[in-house]
């Protein structure tokens, strides 16, 4: 058995670099990494783990084909663990922005079941925002 510990990265191939950078460093917090041009690659730090953008336009996108759209994802959802979860706080900041957000839910996850809710980014992708595990 191979020792996992968390999510390391994920890859999202993009459409529109700066309202996912927004996005992401503005409405969620990542800060931006690195940024490898020539490939076409943007690392976004988010906690432990990084998120990387590829705009379908730049050299690695062109290789995945046509870019995501509402009616056809390139990923199903992906999950960020928060620490501490403040349901209110979360959603208030949610709103500021613009962005609308599901219903809070116990879920389960890699530390167990806790709070989480689901929202979209501009491209489409679904999100998790998850809690800490119920006591």
């Amino acid at each position: 058995m191979l020792p996992i510990r968390g999510i390391d990265h994920l890859v999202l191939r993009i459409c529109d670099e700066q309202r996912m950078l927004a996005f992401y460093c503005e409405v969620l917090g990542c800060t931006l990494e690195k940024r490898q041009d020539a490939l076409g690659l943007i690392q976004l730090r988010a906690g432990d783990a990084l998120i990387d953008l590829v705009p379908v336009e730049g050299p690695l996108g062109r290789r995945g084909g046509p870019p995501p759209d509402r009616d056809g994802h390139n990923l199903d959802h992906f999950c960020l663990r928060l620490a501490p979860f403040d349901e209110a706080a979360i959603r208030r900041h949610l709103a500021a922005h613009g962005v609308e957000v599901g219903e809070t839910k116990p879920r389960y996850g890699a530390e167990g079941t806790g709070p989480s809710l689901h929202l979209q980014d501009p491209d489409g992708n679904t999100l998790e925002l998850k809690g800490p595990p119920d006591a």
